[in-house]
This record gives structure tokens, C-alpha cells and sequence, in this order.
């Protein structure tokens, strides 16, 4: 998903829930965090978007119905937006206090506030399928996040299996 397609999902999902704010929680939030093109998020054709207060999925569900996959949205566009909930995504305590506010004359008025890199890498890492692999590993290749805090932000994930816990501490490198 380019910046342009970014912002126009952005944009369509603040006029569907009337707000002025939408939480961007997948790996699309990189676009607050960069400036550049990153091939490994360009890859996906969706962005997942919630409203901040959204602990039911009923706004989820409205996004989904109406820009959602296979909506006329993705037909015309070719790409969608994914209506989640803030608890979609496993996080460590604090990431909301670290949001990146991310507004542009193409979001329309309509502000997406995207996980902090570190707080989207541990996101990517704890899902670890595949996609989010590569994700991680080109966020770590281009020197985007940096080792120490990625350790520190994984000690504050509550609840964490083990073993998940385990493997996304392998998968960052040492200083």
C-alpha cells in the first residue's frame, strides 16, 4: 500500500465513523514513522484501522462492511481497509502514551494515529507469521528500531506465552 492509498483509506474511514481519529495498529502505521518507500509493507493491499473506543467491533464491523475486503472499496481501489478493535494486537504496556500522530492534506482532516515503530515491531513479532517475519527483519536491516528497546518494550507485554516470548527475543539482535 503506498502513502497515497494509505491516506485515502485513512480518510474514508474517519467519514464512515464521523471521528477525527482512527488508530492504525498493522504494519501500514509505518507510514507515521518513515518518510520512504518500505517494500515489505507496500507488499499488503490493507490497513488495519479502529476507532480508539471501539471495545465491542461494531465500528470494526462498519469499516469492514464498507471498506472492508471484497467491498465495492477494494473492487474500485484494489485495496482495503480492515476494521479491528485496539485489542487486536498484542502491545506493551504504555503504547498508546507513544502513538505517532500522522496528518496530511490526503487524510483530509482525519488524523491516524499509528503504533510507535518499536511498539509495531513487537506487534509483527509476537503474530510471527511469515509476513510479519519479513517485516521485522527489514525494520532491523535498515537499522529502524534499535535492539535495546525492542528488549525493553518486550518485558512490558503482559500475559506472554513463554515461548512466544522466547521467539521474538531471538529474533532480536544483539547490540
Amino acid at each position: 500500500m503506498k502513502r497515497a492509498q494509505f491516506e485515502h483509506a485513512i480518510r474514508a474511514a474517519g467519514a464512515i465513523l464521523g471521528v477525527e481519529e482512527v488508530l492504525v495498529i498493522g504494519s501500514q502505521a509505518i507510514h507515521a514513522s518513515i518518510d520512504f518507500e518500505l517494500a515489505e509493507a507496500e507488499r499488503s493491499i490493507e490497513v488495519d484501522i479502529a476507532a480508539l473506543d471501539d471495545d465491542s467491533g461494531a465500528q470494526a464491523d462498519l469499516i469492514d462492511g464498507s471498506i472492508g475486503e471484497l467491498s465495492q472499496f477494494q473492487e474500485t481501489f484494489g485495496y482495503y481497509a480492515q476494521g479491528v478493535t485496539p485489542r487486536t494486537a498484542t502491545l506493551p504496556r504504555g503504547w498508546r502514551r507513544r502513538l505517532v500522530r500522522y496528518l496530511s492534506e490526503g487524510t483530509g482532516g482525519v488524523t491516524a494515529l499509528c503504533l510507535e515503530i518499536h511498539d509495531l515491531w513487537i506487534s509483527k513479532a509476537i503474530a510471527g507469521r511469515p509476513k510479519d517475519r519479513e517485516f521485522c527483519e527489514a525494520l532491523i536491516a535498515r537499522s529502524l528500531v534499535d535492539a535495546s528497546t525492542l528488549r525493553r518494550r518486550l518485558k512490558q507485554v503482559v500475559d506472554l506465552d513463554p515461548t512466544v516470548n522466547a521467539a521474538v527475543l531471538a529474533r532480536i539482535p544483539e547490540s
